[in-house]
């Protein structure tokens, strides 16, 4: 008696595989997600009719070709496993802690080359909230990233995460400002989300997709085509999302154009202030921040960071103040700091992000940005690594040195 096991289906669907967790299925076309529970069975073939017996009592290079065809997507099973679940063996316990799930770091030093993951992260540094990072590459339920785990209930959607941190823990970065200036910033927020994300998003992954896959950090035998077809499959997505969004329908040169645009009006809107909404810090500044530093530091030789580093200073200025505030441990090139095309911004060996998992910052905390409760004695230093202070006035005196060269 001949017995088959595996799957059928008359619509293609994608795996997306995981330890600890069953197969779920989605169906192209369609955002509804089957769970597919249990064990695998396997049932006499007869038991499907002639097509199924067909199969098993065909001559024996059809059988060959069975067998070649299963090897092949075991092998693409392996694949999608390494490539879509980069999980810790150890689950984490969310019990008044807050997990971060979130991508893995890259490797030019950069936290994330996601702007929404790097916003949240930046957000609970700003909160002064103690996390714990959790790389395990799985989407939310809703399927999205990041998300955050706490006693247990689980928060997508960087907007609903902060709305949620802010009901339970009560912390807000947003009390001094007016109604007014909530407004205000809440506009800003959706420009830059909604409009300027996916122009940074296709220089990512569509014009400047080589860089980008070369930042990829995966570990493994097959990383260099791990990370191409990650590379693909993400092009393809942000391409069809685009189009699907509008902004996908415009030439390559429109979509700079309206790039160039937003990023422009981010510099209006700053002047010379220290933050966005004025002196103190709004959970905005998260938001601008997460987006603007991947122009400045994950997008080498491209038209964005020729603008945050050139005309638009003001922005470069803005994100390093950001930068080493509440990133100590994030060194970057002070060198670098000018755009200038005569040079190679990709070349020398960049700084990898120290995965310092639980986190947490006090005294960074200027008294005239926020007023919080303190949940935590972690303290982190100001400075890089030669020890020399990265003060606003360091940036601004190193700034006027090179535009007099």
């Amino acid at each position: 008696m001949y017995w088959v096991a595996g799957f059928a289906s008359s619509r293609s669907f994608v795996v997306d595989l995981g330890r600890n967790q069953s197969p779920s299925f989605g169906l192209c076309g369609s955002d509804d997600r089957h769970l597919f529970y249990g064990y695998i069975v396997a049932v006499p073939a007869q038991d499907f009719g002639g097509i199924m017996s067909g199969l098993v009592s065909d001559s024996w290079w059809k059988k060959t070709l069975y067998i070649t065809g299963g090897a092949l997507l075991a092998a693409a099973a392996y694949l999608l496993h390494e490539l879509l679940s980069f999980r810790k063996e150890q689950q984490l316990d969310s019990k008044d802690a807050i997990i971060l799930h979130q991508f893995s770091r890259p490797k030019n030093g950069v936290p994330s080359l996601s702007p929404f993951c790097l916003k949240m992260e930046t957000y609970l540094r700003m909160v002064d909230l103690p996390y714990q990072n959790y790389f395990d590459g799985s989407l939310s339920s809703q399927g999205k990233m990041p998300w955050v785990e706490y006693n247990y209930e689980q928060v997508c959607g960087n907007e609903f995460i902060i709305d949620f941190l802010e009901e339970k823990l009560g912390v807000s970065l947003n009390k001094s400002l007016s109604a007014q200036e909530q407004a205000v910033a809440r506009a800003i927020t959706t420009m830059v989300e909604e409009h300027l994300y996916w122009t940074i998003a296709y220089c990512q992954w569509v014009d400047n997709v080589q860089e980008t896959q070369r930042m990829l950090d995966l570990p493994g035998p097959l990383s260099d085509l791990l990370k191409w077809i990650l590379c693909q499959l993400t092009g393809g997505i942000v391409k069809r999302e685009m189009y699907c969004h509008g902004i996908g329908c415009f030439t390559k040169e429109e979509v700079y154009s309206l790039m160039e645009k937003d990023m422009r009006t981010l510099a209006t809107l700053l002047g010379d202030k220290k933050y966005i909404m004025g002196p103190k810090l709004s959970s905005v500044d998260a938001t601008v921040f997460g987006h603007l530093a991947q122009a400045m530091w994950t997008l080498p030789g491209t038209r964005p960071e020729q603008l945050i580093k050139g005309e638009l200073i003001n922005l470069a200025m803005y994100c390093e103040r950001i930068r080493k505030k509440f990133w100590p441990e994030w060194f970057v090139d002070l060198e670098d700091f000018c755009y200038d095309s005569d040079n190679d911004t990709s070349s020398g060996t960049p700084t990898c992000m120290l995965d310092l998992g639980l986190f947490s910052r006090t005294d960074t905390l200027e008294d005239s940005d926020l007023s919080l409760p303190s949940h935590s004695n972690t303290h982190s230093q100001d400075s890089d690594h030669s020890g020399r202070s990265l003060s606003d006035s360091d940036i601004e005196i190193y700034t006027t040195e090179v535009g007099r060269m």
